[in-house]
Order: structure tokens, then sequence, then C-alpha cells
């Protein structure tokens, strides 16, 4: 690998390598400047939490040095796709957002309050008796309606945030069971989130994450943690939801499995329904995965496509790489980073087991976060490797990658800790950050969305979060969009001229 590192950089100073490269690109855009109308049979939304364009690039150039390259020059599989553009992420109230309002924007097409999930921005966070009459639907819900298969594949709690919000209509992300709710939401008639998993669309075919303890009564035992009380049944009305799906799918080849090797022994040729859930609550990181009990996000992926495409009206899936979040917030770039590769490989999963042809596939993300990497690093340099100078103020070592606040931030005797006495490698590693806070922050900056099939040159320029799920819903022919739809296999324009946000704006101003 070595030789084949010095053959590369001697190509590099040769300008004839970097002129036949760019041309080779040039041709290759010229051949896709034909956009793609077809009506999309399938819609895959691959959603990487808190991947912010900071962590696309740093996961990229870990993808390259994983397989002994300088790291900068590979391509992710969602570097490959041709369109890209940006997304406003704030939420109605917050200029930095959260997972759960920018998740309602993505899949519901409306934009809304920090930590609601499927209802408009008139709702209140916590307020129980705002939900009623606010609630949106998400396009998971669209394409079910239009006779669609859909499925839900998350590296977290099947009842967190960003899945939440396509089959769910609450005022507070965080009340994943009964047992998490306030006794006056409880009396008010709201319903947890869990529990609405079950109940508002209830032939999701295919759901697959953790959060089984959400599903069964309070104090009953994990099936995989017998002995530890924390991942014991949480909820409060006695229900054991997952018997409740088992025994309404037992005529109609439905599967529920809690492991990898029960996973893997389903024959999606077979299986109609999968009710997968492998952890109480998240899923472990990649990096800390039992590689013979829990399954990869890519292994989901397949065995959930697989038994989605028989449909003949096709598939929706929801993908969500949602520990790339998690990483971050504990200042663990290193897990963050490889939970990203994952959620790059099931991308690549996915762009095998189907066509570009029929189907549209975006991968983006909810919001940033406050991490980056910089120092003037050589090329090839570990990603998480030290800057190749000492700061010029304590004279002390720096990490590349940094964070602007979190957990990260610590003193010795008044002063930065020397990160050369530390194993600033392994996993669990905090990058050191500016600001100490328990948990790092979300950050606000505009996030990449990478598109490919039908319509996917519909996803350009800057645009507002919400504007996703309506391009893949016109795509399609689900939602609101139809009228195009009739006139045979490709998609034309828009019979109604949309008005200008300007004029919208003023409209808004006048009624106000």
């Amino acid at each position: 690998q070595s030789n084949v590192l010095l053959c590369l950089a001697e190509q590099e100073k040769d300008p004839v390598f970097w002129n036949s490269w760019a041309q080779r690109t040039l041709k290759n855009a010229m051949n896709t400047q034909e956009p793609n109308k077809n009506v999309a049979k399938n819609l895959i939304l691959f959603l990487g939490d808190g991947m912010g364009v900071p962590t696309v690039t740093a996961a990229r150039i870990l993808k390259g040095q994983l397989s002994g390259q300088y790291g900068e020059e590979v391509q992710l599989e969602m570097d490959k796709f041709p369109y890209v553009s940006l997304s406003k992420t704030y939420n109605t109230n917050a200029q930095v957002p959260d997972s759960a309002g920018t998740a309602t924007a993505y899949l519901c097409g409306v934009k809304a309050n920090e930590g609601t999930v499927g209802v408009s921005a008139a709702a209140v966070r916590g307020q129980c008796n705002t939900t009623q009459g606010n609630e949106v639907t998400s396009i998971l819900k669209w394409a079910k309606d239009a006779g669609k298969s859909v499925g839900i594949v998350t590296t977290t709690r099947v009842n967190h945030a960003t899945p939440s919000a396509a089959y769910a209509h609450c005022v507070d992300r965080d009340w994943y069971s009964d047992g998490e709710m306030p006794a006056e939401a409880l009396q008010d008639g709201c319903k947890d989130i869990a529990r609405q998993l079950m109940e508002n669309i209830p032939d999701i075919n295919v759901i697959m994450g953790g959060g089984r303890k959400y599903m069964l009564p309070k104090n009953t035992s994990d099936v995989e943690y017998p002995e530890e009380k924390k991942h014991s049944g949480t909820r409060k009305d006695g229900r054991n939801l997952i018997q409740e799906w088992i025994d309404r799918r037992k005529d109609k080849k439905g599967y529920y499995v809690w492991n990898k090797q029960e996973l893997l022994s389903v024959n999606p040729s077979t299986a109609d329904y999968l009710l997968g859930l492998f952890e109480p609550g998240d899923l472990t990181y990649d990096l800390d995965r039992d590689r013979s009990t829990d399954p990869s996000l890519t292994e989901m992926v397949e065995v959930a496509i697989k038994i989605l495409r028989k449909n003949p009206e096709g598939f929706y899936l929801l993908v969500e790489g949602g520990r790339i979040d998690h990483g971050h917030h504990e200042g663990k770039a290193k897990q963050a980073l490889h939970e990203a590769v994952e959620m790059d490989r099931a991308i690549g999963r996915a762009g095998l087991l189907t066509s570009a042809h029929d189907t549209l596939t975006v991968v983006t993300a909810d919001h940033s976060h406050v991490f980056n990497f910089g120092g003037y690093t050589m090329r090839g340099n570990s990603i998480f490797g030290l800057a190749p100078m000492v700061s010029d103020v304590d004279q002390k070592p720096f990490t590349s990658i940094l964070y602007g606040n979190g957990p990260g931030f610590k003193l010795v005797n008044g002063s930065r800790v020397n990160v050369s006495t530390v194993d600033y490698q392994q996993n669990d590693y905090q990058a050191q950050a500016a600001v100490p806070l328990r948990m790092e922050t979300h950050g606000g900056e505009d996030v990449a969305v990478f598109a490919k099939g039908p319509m996917a040159h519909l996803l350009h320029g800057v645009q507002e979060q919400n504007y996703i799920p309506h391009v893949m819903a016109y795509a399609a022919c689900v939602g609101q969009n139809k009228a195009h739809c009739r006139s045979g296999n490709s998609a034309t324009s828009i019979a109604i001229a949309p008005p200008s946000l300007a004029l919208i704006i003023t409209a808004t101003w006048l009624l106000c």
C-alpha cells in the first residue's frame, strides 16, 4: 500500500493527471445532462442524523484511510450522486434546530417547533391540548395510502425523533412510552410514541431499530439483558406492544426478530411484515457492535429492501444513521465518523438492490454539529491525528478534530490538557472543546442534500428543508401533486405556476 501511495504522489505532480481526471468528470457530467423524468416507483430517504458537511468530509477521509489510502481523494457512495443541494434546517422557533422539528420538515413537508413531531408550528412543546387539529401527515403515510409498501430502519430507538415523525403526532419527542409522560398529558388523551407506532399506521411493513423497553409493561425483564433493571419495560398501561404486533400478524406473513441470527433467517420472499427490535434502547455504536448477535445498518437495509420491493406498486423506505448524532453529542468523533461510514455502506448496498431508473434516493442530514477539523494537517494525516504544529499560545499539541463546545473541555492545573499524554486515537476519546458542556450541541449551518433517480434534478440550489418530501412525493405521484401523473410514465411540470416567495411573504404580512 505504501508503494501505491508513493505512486499516487508522483502522479499528482503531473498536470496531465489532474487534467485527465477533470476531463473524464466533465464527460460524465455531459452524459447526465438530461434529467430523469420517470415516475419514481420507489423512494428511499437516507437521513444521517447530525451529518453536517464537515462530518461528510471527515467520513470520506476515514473511509479512504480504512482501505489504506490517503483518504481525501476517495468518493463516498453519496458523493457519486449527480445532484447536490443545500437545505436550510432552522425550526419555526429555533435558529439552531433539533431532530424532531427537522424530521417534521423533511417527512411531513411542514416546518415545525423544536421538540415536536408530526404536528404544525401551532402545536406547543409539552402542551398536550395543542395537538388536536394541528396534526400533519408524512410521506410514509402518503406512500402507504397510494398502495406502496413502507418501512423504517434506524440505529436509534424506533420511537426516536427521526422515525417518529413518519407516523406519530406528538407535542413532545421524549414521550417514548406512557412511562415518560406527565399524568396531565395522559389525562388529556395524548398517546405515547410507541403506542402511536402500533396504532396510527397499523400496516407499516418493515420496522427495524432499537427500543424494546418502550413496548413492554413496566418491570418486564428484557430478553437479552434479563438481570439489568435499566433495560426493563417502561409501560404503565400494562400493554405488551410486541405481542400485540405478533398477534395481529399471525396469518399475514409477519415476523418479529430481536437478534442478527433471527433477522438473517427471515426469508424476504415469504415475509410481508417484519418487526426487528435489537436493543432495549438505541443500537450499539457500530465500532462496539457484537458482529455475531447485532445486525449492521447495511444488513438491516438489505433485508428491508428485499421485503419491500416485492410490491408491484413500489415502496417508501426511511433509513436513519441515527447515532452519528450521538457520537458528536458525546464528543466522540471516532464513533460518529464510523457511524457515517457505515451509513454510506448501506447507501451503496441500497444502490445495488435498486435502479436509479425507477428509484429516487435522497441522502441528507437533519442538522449539523459544532464539529470540525483543521490545523493545516498534511495530506493523508490520520483524520483522528494531531495537527503538524503545537499551539503558539500554550505550546501544546492539538488534534485536527475539535468541537466548538461539549464534554471534551478539560483543564489540568488551569490549562489545556496536553493531548500527547492521552490516547487520542481510542474509540471513545472525547476531542477537545472550546466551551464546557455535558453534551455538545447541534450546529446551525445548512446541510447537503444528495439525490439520484427520477426527478432528482428538482433538488437543486438552496432550499427550505420542508421542500424535500414535496419533491419526493411529486416524483412518485403520491400526496398532493398528482395531476402530472395521468399522462403516462413521465412526470411533466406542475400545471399551476407556484407563487413567488416574495408574493407569499407579502400576502402573509397582509393577512397578519
